[in-house]
């Protein structure tokens, strides 16, 4: 399996566990993960990996760190721990959030987290007397609107969390990073990839609207940071409900070098380099955090893809040329 390699997926990284977001790993749990992830693995910049993945170079044990959508987090609690213990991540930013913006799931998190009464009630979803009477009927109350609410048409998702929203006072700091942390990133020698304007669901979008998301998305980064920004990542990410065919070709003419899904997979060869599979393990103890992730590393080249294997670039013979 020497020629397989095993991208991380991460969102958030918290100062401490938050009771209604369990599967969130907080400073230590991500620090003992990165730990073990270097002792066990070669972890290389995704560029570089993707490269040698494709030009026949990638070493034993490969690996590759993201994070997705742009949390301060990222900055604040995760960037310290990734520079102590020397490994390298990309960083896939929606840019319409930066400086203050909030993602509709956040906004839905922390309303029902604000939420007084014992019942919660949204007249916009049909949804009334779901009792969130302590940390797990809160969790099942945020899994159940936030599915409810996931695959409507974004602006209609937006303006049912944001009525939800004004219903309660929702406190703290911003959630996402600014762009002097982006910025920041890039200093740290850590790399950023697109990751669209808004996080859509570019199956739901007209054609060009999903074009504009991809292509302004990443001329911000690169206007934000000076260098090119040549990974994108598809917002969601699951092949053929997320992103389509169409999608993939868009990626690939707005100058993107290579892409990453949501599949759930260690990448080969085999795979489309703008499709590249992705997983997250999800386990709180590391030895099951590294035996669920050496599991995943058997289904190289089996990853759900759109366009099956016409989808693989045509184009490319060997290793892609202009990615780092």
């Amino acid at each position: 399996m020497s020629n397989r390699l095993s991208i991380l997926i991460y969102h958030r990284v918290l100062p401490e566990r938050d009771p209604l977001q369990p599967d969130i790993p907080d400073a230590t749990q991500f620090a003992r993960h990165m730990g073990a992830l270097k002792r066990w693995y070669r972890v290389l910049p995704l560029a570089d990996a993707v490269r040698r993945l494709f030009d026949g170079t990638l070493p034993s044990r490969a690996a590759a760190v993201t994070f997705d959508d742009g949390y301060r987090d990222n900055v604040e609690v995760a960037l310290p721990i990734l520079q102590r213990l020397n490994v390298h991540a990309t960083f896939f930013i929606a840019t319409g959030f930066l400086g203050g913006g909030r993602m509709w799931n956040d906004t839905v998190i922390e309303s029902v987290r604000a939420w007084r009464d014992e019942a919660l009630d949204i007249p916009e979803l049909d949804m009334a007397g779901i009792s969130v009477n302590g940390p797990g009927e809160r969790q099942a109350a945020i899994a159940r609107v936030l599915q409810a609410l996931k695959y409507l048409p974004g602006d209609e998702r937006l303006s049912v969390a944001n009525a939800f929203a004004e219903r309660v006072e929702i406190g703290g700091r911003p959630l996402m990073m600014d762009e002097e942390q982006v910025r920041a990133l890039v200093a740290a020698g850590m790399d950023i990839g697109g990751h669209t304007v808004t996080h859509p669901i570019l199956q739901r979008l007209q054609p060009n609207e999903a074009h504009r998301e991809i292509v302004e998305g990443r001329r911000t980064l690169q206007e934000i940071t000076g260098n090119a920004v040549p990974l994108f990542a598809y917002p969601n990410g699951k092949p053929a409900t997320d992103y389509c065919q169409e999608h993939v070709r868009m990626v690939r003419d707005a100058g993107f070098e290579a892409a990453v899904s949501t599949a759930w997979a260690a990448a080969s060869v085999m795979d489309d380099i703008y499709q590249l599979p992705r997983f997250t393990p999800w386990d709180q103890k590391t030895v099951r955090y590294l035996v669920r992730l050496a599991a995943s590393r058997l289904r190289g080249g089996k990853a759900d893809r759109v366009g099956g294997d016409a989808a693989v670039s045509a184009e490319r013979q060997g290793a892609p040329d202009r990615l780092p």
